[in-house]
């Protein structure tokens, strides 16, 4: 169903002020925003070139932003914006017609907030929010209803926590992050010794500290250090459901996928891509620049860029398990081929000597 906004516009206001050339009618008005396979004759979709599943010539899209070498792909009844990079451009129409609604700049009268916390004269605190000692929250910022900051908590200007976001004490959140619902940031992490066949807990005693322009997806939780801090630098974007242990370090502009699990003190580098459900390790190293497949598991560091995979395809039931079966053999299929190839190198000196 495609979104609208709360006027029309006129292709050529968009194209202007993307700095685009329009191929068709720029008089044409856009009433919604679709994408490509779901938009009408009055919306407004965009294509970045061929994908699975998409038909772009099949499209009933009225205006679609498209790169010049792709314009031919397209349905010659739909008016064209060219530009250079279709799915920035698509954001930037986005930001345009659909507005970060303004905030209230006011305190709840249901929040609590301690006396000895400080907050901006802009601060936006949503119903039921929880303000511990000595918070320090910067101008612009939004704290959603529900969510709870501990004591020493720091959240940086133009920062919004959505909805119960929970920052335990003296974590520091940066500058224009976005914190989606359920976030749990400063949790105690995994930290276990064991006495006597007992599990004692390990006090956690440092912090989380976030750069600016992260964003932190929904039931995602970022452990505390041991005793340094867990870091996440500036630029990083994380996805739902993510588990970030304690003493992880993640370089700037990194993303990584939902459901991906991160064990203690595991370094990611600068540009890094995580898919969904990858697992790493603890005290492990990925270099800058270095891009995970989904669902892999990854054991050992990596000190070289690329791009990296682990695990089998899926197959039949049946097809897995004879390919499990042989997969137990593989040491004893290695040996005897060892012993073919002596074999065989024998005989060739055998045959040498014999010319």
């Amino acid at each position: 169903m495609p979104a609208i906004p709360t006027e029309a516009v006129r292709v050529a206001d968009v194209a202007a002020r993307l700095g685009a050339l329009v191929r068709g009618d720029a008089e044409r008005l856009i009433c919604g925003v679709a994408s490509l396979a779901g938009a009408t004759i009055s919306d407004l979709a965009y294509f970045s070139g061929n994908r699975r599943g998409i038909q772009p010539g099949k499209s009933s899209a009225g205006v679609v932003l498209c790169r010049v070498k792709d314009q031919e792909a397209l349905p010659s009844s739909s008016v064209l914006i060219l530009v250079s990079n279709p799915q920035s451009a698509f954001v930037d129409v986005l930001e345009w017609l659909f507005p970060r609604p303004e905030a209230s700049k006011r305190v709840d009268s249901s929040a609590s907030v301690h006396p000895d916390a400080h907050l901006a004269d802009d601060v936006t605190v949503g119903p039921y929010a929880v303000i511990g000692s000595g918070c320090q929250i910067g101008s612009g910022a939004r704290i959603g209803p529900g969510c709870i900051l501990g004591e020493g908590v720091s959240i940086g200007s133009d920062t919004e926590l959505i909805a119960r976001v929970t920052v335990m004490n003296h974590c520091v959140i940066g500058a224009r992050c976005v914190i989606q619902p359920g976030a749990v940031i400063g949790s105690d992490g995994f930290g276990l010794v064991n006495e006597h066949g007992k599990w004692r807990r390990v006090p956690q005693l440092g912090r989380v500290v976030i750069g600016d322009e992260v964003d932190i997806g929904a039931n995602t939780t970022i452990d505390r250090g041991a005793l340094d801090d867990t870091r996440i630098d500036d630029g990083v974007k994380l996805d739902n459901l993510i588990q970030i242990a304690h003493n992880v370090e993640i370089g700037a502009h990194s993303a990584i996928a939902g459901c991906a699990g991160l064990a203690g003190s595991s370094v990611v580098g600068k540009y890094c891509t995580l898919g969904g459900g990858v697992g790493l390790a603890g005290h492990l190293t990925l270099a800058d620049g270095v891009h995970i497949t989904g669902m892999s598991m990854v054991t050992r560091s990596i000190r070289q860029p690329g791009v990296y995979s682990a695990g089998t395809p899926l197959d039949t039931n049946e097809n897995w398990h004879k390919n499990a079966a042989r997969f137990k053999q593989l040491e004893r299929i290695v040996q005897r081929v060892q012993v073919l190839e002596s074999d065989l190198n024998a005989l060739r000196n055998k045959d040498e000597e014999n010319l």
